[in-house]
């Protein structure tokens, strides 16, 4: 008889699904069963119990003990590379998880993930492969009583603009209006809702430098004000990753407390910044296939793209790199032609694209990270990601508060 192992495969199933088996509903029964399986030690297990014994049961004989069905498919889910801390002194949620920068420092800083979300299918298999958990999808889905409590809310929401059609009308007539008619219809919005309804101690924001200034500067507005009417004193900063890593990657982070806990007296400050000392020769692989060099058509094409722009006083064009300095930012758009992180060979050579390992390590994530999909959605997921060691930095500060608390 075919084993509950075989029936049930990560990553594969999640990309690959039976005959007949609606991938959504697949991947949103996986995340309760993997869900269950990595806090079935803790009160966030009650969350997610129900429906992982509901899927778990569709693979398992009438008379098999659900316990023991459990246990026998527990080591597939986490015999991972990147499991919790045995003794976690605090619990986090990972939202807009991408493939799990967020989550990696937070476990090394001693967190339990109790809940995450993702909406692309080949970014939770990475995620899946690497934390044994399949995220939950579309997050405008998910009501925020189904999300379990905990200290730390994290996200990397996407930045989008902000209608305030109706505010001025509401506010003559004496209404009010708030985050919900502000913010609807934007994903920053279910940032927003599960903040109010589950009141973390404390949450990490990340989003691109532009998001300051975006939309002449009325995006954040909102979002500040937002956050400060949900009862939280923020911190803010725009940090580069080249005091981190070998890449200039400059983002706004928004750090909050809760001001019923704390009453703006947290005393949180984001770390000194380390001088920057990795160079990008650092993260580079000796033995390099061939694929990864640019096609003669390629850099042609390439070169004459940039030569036009300067003559027009652009400043578009290819980013050959210095091997003894510090890339471009690395976007999920590298995979089109590698053109802003290129590196240069020996003479005669064309340059060539990093590898998605290279990638990884741009981003530091260590090597025992599993690079699971195809070139083209791991160059998307690392583009997406977050630089590690740089979001860690400033989980420590966050941290040391909260358990102190």
């Amino acid at each position: 008889m075919e084993s509950i192992q075989e029936k049930i495969r990560l990553p594969e199933i999640t990309s690959r699904p039976p005959k007949g088996v609606n991938k959504e509903d697949l991947a949103n029964k996986l995340a309760f069963l993997t869900h269950y399986l990595q806090t079935r030690d803790n009160g966030a297990a009650s969350y997610f119990r129900k429906e992982a014994e509901e899927f778990l049961r569709e693979f398992i004989s009438e008379d098999m003990d659900i316990e023991t069905a459990f246990d026998s498919v527990a080591d597939d889910f986490t015999n991972i590379p990147f499991p919790a801390p045995e003794h976690p002194t605090f619990k986090f949620i990972d939202l807009f998880a991408g493939i799990g920068g967020f989550r990696m420092a937070f476990q090394n800083l001693g967190g339990k993930c109790v809940f995450t979300s993702e909406w692309s299918d080949s970014s939770k298999m990475t995620y899946a492969a690497n934390f044994g958990e399949v995220p939950f999808g579309d997050i405008t889905k998910i009501h925020e009583s189904l999300i379990p409590d905990h200290n730390i809310l994290l996200a990397g929401f996407p930045c989008q603009p902000f209608s305030i059609a109706g505010v001025s009308k509401k506010t003559s007539l004496g209404r009010e209006h708030g985050f919900k008619d502000e913010t609807q219809g934007t994903l920053f919005f279910d940032v927003a809702r599960i903040i109010e309804h589950k009141r973390p101690q404390a949450f990490l924001l990340e989003n691109v430098k532009n998001l300051v200034s975006h939309d002449k500067k009325r995006t954040f507005t909102i979002i500040r004000e937002t956050l400060k009417e949900l009862g939280y004193n923020l911190h803010c900063q725009i940090i580069d990753g080249k005091h981190f890593v070998p890449q200039h990657r400059e983002r706004i982070f928004i750090v909050g407390f809760d001001e019923k806990v704390y009453n703006r007296d947290e005393d949180f400050q984001f770390p000194i910044l380390p001088k920057p000392s990795s160079v990008l020769e650092d993260i580079l692989l000796n033995d390099v296939p061939d694929k990864y060099t640019l096609t003669d058509n390629l850099w042609t094409y390439l070169q004459n793209y940039a030569q036009k722009h300067k003559e027009k006083g652009n400043g578009f064009g290819f980013g050959l790199a210095a091997r003894d300095g510090i890339a471009r930012t690395l976007s999920a758009r590298y995979y089109k032609d590698g053109s802003e992180i290129l590196i240069p060979q020996e003479p005669g050579q064309n340059p060539r694209r990093l590898t998605p390992r290279e990638c990884a390590r741009l981003q530091g994530f260590p090597d025992d990270f599993k690079i699971v999909v195809a070139d083209t959605s791991a160059y998307k997921q690392f583009g997406n990601s977050v630089v590690r060691p740089l979001v860690e930095a400033i989980g420590e500060n966050i941290v040391n508060i909260i358990t102190k608390k």
